[in-house]
């Protein structure tokens, strides 16, 4: 064997046909296609020129928008458009690109072909000939899909006019320095409101002041055949109204006491924050089983849809009567302050979203606290609601491998949704998990200090600030921790640290039992519950079987390591029978339960349909309905109640 003084040189093997590979013969590399040209980074400086904004919205029938453009441009050369890709409040590349068609751009009347960028396929390259000032721009998108985020934006009674989704804006500039003016024509004998300034109507034709692109892409638009517009702060300086688009015109009865409770929202927001960072608010508000599930925070604004009865049951369908708390309260948390990784100067810069624990955590909980402070639930209606939430998340075993920390990459991820084993995967857990550890810091503040701090200090001075400011103040980890030790010292960077990155066992509850609060488990209904399984259709038994079933029989998650889990009831499969009976819903299920409880009983026998095949499945439980409740714990002071009663 030959002795080699010096180290061999290792070179790639290629893959050759046999016969080939020649002794001696040069092994070349493979060659491949060069990197392509970055696009433009956003400058400063502004774009010259207005762009001019026609959006046609009456072809509900199609759910088809028509848009023209007509951007000005400097002289001859190259220029890069941009779909928006990622959107402030989306928290990842979601912009539906895939929904855009029949782009045609043209410049003196004459056809401009275009290229796509072939890595960031949201960009699109144009070349402009010598002699041209404006490009003019048409495209249309198909709405027949829905959106990721905001369900179905078109209906036969409704529209939601997402700017982001029916513009394209100039690479190389920040989008604060786009000046845009737009126009949308509606159906005949619509109403609509927006958060947009200058808002003027000629027939079905309305048009809005020329602003930024940053403002019209955070200022969409709603429009119905059913409105009605209702003032939550009359007289004031800063206006707030809540506009309430429905399927049927009956579902705008809204009772006066409603409203009360609604305006009481916007009272308790200026005790809690102290200020305001916009000019005017305008709640968006769509009643409907087909634009529901809406959630989306904006500036001046925010898109909120619930069930059509939300108004006339009331007291039955309470399980989202947070919703507008939390979006109101965005306009502090996320929009004014925001995380200095959440903030890019365009849409197509990507964002990061390592403190939505703050944007959407803390958000959560004052999203709690300001609905029962306002009397949009009642404190009973929230501490079901608490128990609830804090049951499924005690119920954790997906903690023992991926930390609360990691769950803020969800959206980019793309963990929304039901997927099945959801308690195992992990999914948004920032939000509700994220609001039990700022409980948990708000009563640890409050018993530290006798009760002469609380969370509402670090609220008040961390998004009070800067009254009427609406340029977004960034922060970072530190400004946090900073924050709190202002209001009291302590170690909050190490608190907060070990709840994000640590792996249990169990839900951050010491805020629940330092508030007074025991979580405790019996057959008494909790009316959280029933009001979100009204909701959403479904027979939630998480805490028992470990099961979601849908009203039409479908298991939709099945609980990690529960009793259904070890029986082998996979998520997706199709209930037939409940101990030899057809599935006929909610009592029947239950019943079983109640019933297997009792000494020497067998085991629920469930037959399910699952990959095409039926199986009989024996599920050995035997400790009846398990529905969460808190509990006051003797001796110790109610400190969550202190929390949730109105602020005076």
């Amino acid at each position: 064997m030959a002795v080699h003084s010096k180290p061999l040189q290792w070179t790639r093997l290629l893959a050759f046909p046999a016969g080939l590979l020649l002794a001696g013969a040069a092994l070349a590399e493979p060659i491949g296609v060069p990197p392509t040209a970055a696009i433009a980074a956003p400058d400063s400086l502004p774009y010259p020129g207005t762009i001019m904004l026609a959006v046609d919205a009456t072809d509900i029938a199609r759910h088809i928008f028509r848009v023209h453009e007509t951007l000005p441009v400097t002289g001859a050369g190259a220029i890069t458009l941009l779909f928006p890709k990622w959107l402030p409040g989306e928290h990842a590349p979601v912009g539906p690109i895939a929904q855009m068609a029949g782009l045609v751009i043209t410049a003196n009347g004459k056809k401009l072909e275009w290229q796509r960028d072939p890595i960031e396929m949201t960009a699109f390259h144009v070349k402009v000939p010598e002699g041209v000032s404006k490009l003019e721009i048409d495209m249309d998108r198909l709405a027949i899909s829905e959106d990721k985020f905001a369900g179905t934006v078109v209906t036969s009674t409704m529209i939601a006019v997402k700017w982001s989704s029916l513009s394209l804006y100039p690479a190389g500039y920040a989008v604060s320095g786009i000046t845009i003016k737009p126009s949308v024509v509606l159906p005949h004998g619509w109403q609509a409101a927006s958060g947009l300034d200058g808002m003027q109507s000629d027939g079905d034709k309305l048009s809005f002041a020329a602003t930024s692109y940053e403002t019209l892409v955070d200022s969409p638009l709603y429009a119905g055949r059913y409105a009605k517009r209702f003032d939550l702060d009359p007289g004031a300086k800063v206006p707030v109204h809540l506009t309430a688009f429905a399927d049927h015109e009956e579902d705008l009865d809204a009772k006066p006491e409603q409203i009360e409770q609604h305006r009481a929202l916007i009272q308790q927001a200026d005790r809690l924050f102290g200020a305001r960072h916009f000019d005017h608010y305008d709640f968006l508000m769509a009643l409907s089983d087909r634009m529901t599930d809406l959630g989306i925070e904006h500036h001046r604004s925010s898109e909120n849809g619930y069930l059509p009865k939300y108004f006339t049951e009331w007291e039955l369908l309470f399980a989202d009567h947070d919703l507008l708390a939390h979006e109101f309260t965005h306009s502090w948390n996320g929009k004014y302050r925001r995380p200095a990784d959440l903030w890019t100067a365009d849409y197509n810069q990507p964002m990061r979203d390592s403190l939505l624990w703050v944007y959407e955590g803390q958000t959560q909980y004052w999203g709690y606290v300001l609905a029962t402070r306002a009397g949009l639930e009642t404190k009973a209606q929230m501490l079901d609601h608490l128990a609830a939430e804090a049951a499924d998340y005690n119920a954790m075993p997906g903690r023992t491998w991926r930390s609360l920390q990691d769950t803020t990459n969800g959206e980019i991820i793309g963990s929304r949704g039901e997927r099945g084993y959801n308690n195992f995967a992990r999914g948004l857990d920032y939000y509700v998990e994220g609001a039990l550890i700022w409980l948990d810091v708000d009563t640890l503040i409050r018993e530290k200090s006798a009760g002469a701090k609380s969370l509402d200090d670090f609220a008040h001075a961390f998004f009070g600030m800067e009254d009427g400011k609406f340029v977004p103040n960034t922060y970072r980890f530190d400004d946090v921790v900073a924050a709190l030790n202002a209001v009291l010292p302590y170690d909050w960077a190490g608190f907060l640290r070990s709840r994000l990155d640590g792996h249990g066992p169990g839900a951050p509850l010491d805020g629940l039992a330092r508030g007074g609060y025991q979580l405790v488990y019996n057959e008494l209904p909790n009316a959280y519950v029933i009001s979100s399984d009204t909701e959403s259709k479904n027979v939630t038994l998480l805490t028992s079987l470990g099961i979601v079933i849908g009203h039409d029989g479908v298991i939709s998650d099945v609980a990690w390591n529960s009793p259904a889990f070890k029986a082998g009831l996979p998520p997706g499969a199709q209930l037939i029978a409940v101990n030899s009976y057809g599935f006929d819903g909610a009592d029947q299920i239950k019943a079983a339960i109640t019933a297997a409880a009792k000494q020497g009983s067998p085991p629920i026998e469930l037959l399910i349909k699952s990959d095409d095949r039926y199986r009989l499945l024996a599920i050995d439980y035997h400790d009846g309905l398990r529905l969460p409740h808190l509990e006051p714990i003797a001796g110790k002071t109610l400190l969550l109640d202190k929390i949730l009663d109105p602020k005076s």
